[in-house]
């Protein structure tokens, strides 16, 4: 995608909608620099086409009226040294949402539009600032809910995806080039293809891709959390053990089964594992349709869980309801039965669990005693959670399906240049390769993905 500089110039609030200390205001284009002249004033007479990028300086913003908005600071960066790759001013004001609502009018009759959603980024990755899969880091940094998923955004921003993707695509472009020079200049002196380096080295580059497309499913979990459905016949205090793991009073919990008649979902950080808490209808025959309706929700949410918690009330013997849930609990899913109320004599011996082959943990959701060790049963669950990652994991699905068609190309091309089939055919696999790995970096996608990419970015970035 070429490089382009944009003319217009824009702004917005960088700082969000809510009242702060600081607000800041980010101007961008080339007539930022003249825009923001003519509003503010600084306190040693500087004028801002004379003032040194980098710098800070103090004074006075004005409205087009001559009227003082208040006192603040004002920074240059002039292109292509910043981050849009274009004339960029930034002003420091006190955060009231009014004050800052009165800069962007003033700028807007100075000949400012208001920015769209992601335009900064988009302006920086069209102007060749970052790739696309910087700029995308770039929200991902912003939405990450766990120390882990900001690593691996600062990571993926600092360009460790983008170099992994360079360095297969160079080494893909590098056999394109000799097989198009023997192609098209077949009554030239040029090698004939050194079949076992180029199987070799096709083997490396789909291994690469392979290896990266199937980071994405811990990728997902670790963006976005793991499903976690905790489920128990009716009354077992599931809604008070999802209460004590948020630490507040989330769902109602009562006496009477059948309280919980709706799934609720909410997240919590234990260590570095993001747990989607889904409490659920307790399980149970009844007549209620709109219980039957809950308990419908609760089977959909364990069909689509990472972890399942069985909730067991310790201070009751185990129920034929409780023995049916634990038997149909699907295989291959992490699993662990939390006995609750352990602050009470308990009423069955834990060894018939032992049949069911469940990690089970004894806790009381009334004083929270048990919970540390329920934590670390969980976080033990999920080792690959736990692990330092620096841009290596994919969160995003659509590196996801263009790496893994990317790597299914190069697969394709092994196998022809194996079967001794013309090289245009080997060609033909490689180029749809290079176009995958595009996709991801850049350098090919459609410019109606890129819109769509940046629309998920908040206005000011």
């Amino acid at each position: 995608m070429e490089t382009m500089f944009l003319t217009d110039t824009i702004a917005a609030i960088a700082t969000g909608s809510l009242m702060s200390a600081i607000g800041i205001i980010r101007i961008s284009g080339d007539g930022a620099i003249a825009a923001a002249d003519k509003l503010f004033r600084a306190k040693n007479a500087t004028k801002l086409k004379d003032a040194k990028n980098g710098y800070m300086y103090y004074g006075k913003l004005y409205n087009t009226n001559g009227e003082l908005i208040d006192l603040c600071l004002c920074v240059l960066s002039r292109a292509p040294n910043s981050y849009t790759g274009e004339d960029t001013v930034e002003l420091h004001l006190h955060g009231s949402p009014v004050v800052l609502s009165m800069v962007m009018q003033a700028l807007t009759l100075c000949g400012v539009r208001q920015a769209q959603a992601g335009e900064y980024s988009k302006r920086a990755f069209l102007n060749g600032k970052l790739d696309l899969t910087q700029a995308e880091a770039v929200i991902d940094l912003i939405e990450a809910e766990t120390p882990g998923a900001a690593k691996n955004a600062a990571g993926q921003l600092s360009g460790a995806l983008c170099a992994r993707m360079e360095a297969v695509y160079n080494r893909l472009l590098d056999i394109m080039a000799h097989f198009h020079a023997v192609l098209d200049y077949p009554d030239e002196d040029i090698d004939e293809f050194k079949l076992k380096g180029y199987l070799s080295v096709l083997r490396e580059c789909e291994d690469e891709l392979s290896s990266m497309a199937r980071t994405y499913e811990l990728g997902k979990v670790m963006r976005t959390g793991v499903p976690v459905a905790i489920i128990g016949r009716a009354n077992t205090g599931k809604s008070s053990l999802l209460n004590a793991l948020l630490g507040y009073e989330r769902a109602i919990v009562t006496d009477v089964a059948g309280t919980t008649r709706d799934t609720i979902e909410e997240k919590v950080l234990i260590g570095n594992v993001l747990l989607r808490l889904i409490d659920t209808a307790g399980i149970r025959k009844t007549n209620d349709k709109v219980e039957k309706l809950g308990i419908k929700r609760t089977l959909d949410a364990i069909g689509e869980a990472g972890l399942i918690i069985v909730v067991l009330d310790g201070s009751e013997k185990l129920k034929e309801e409780d023995y049916s849930i634990l038997s149909s609990t699907p295989p291959n899913i992490p699993k662990i039965a939390v006995i609750n109320k352990s602050d009470l004599p308990a009423a069955f011996d834990l060894t018939e669990l032992a049949k069911f082959e469940f990690i089970y943990c004894r806790v009381s959701a009334l004083t929270r005693e048990g919970f540390d060790l329920l934590d670390e049963e969980i976080q033990k669950m999920f080792p690959d959670l736990r692990k330092q990652v620096s841009g290596e994991v994919i969160t995003n699905i659509r590196h996801s399906d263009a790496i893994s068609r990317a790597a299914d190309s190069v697969a394709l091309a092994l196998g022809a240049l194996s079967a001794a089939v013309t090289p245009d055919a080997v060609v033909t696999d490689i180029e749809a390769a290079l176009a995958a790995i595009g996709e991801v970096t850049g350098k090919t996608v459609r410019e109606d993905i890129v819109s769509r990419i940046f629309e998920r970015f908040c206005v000011g970035k």
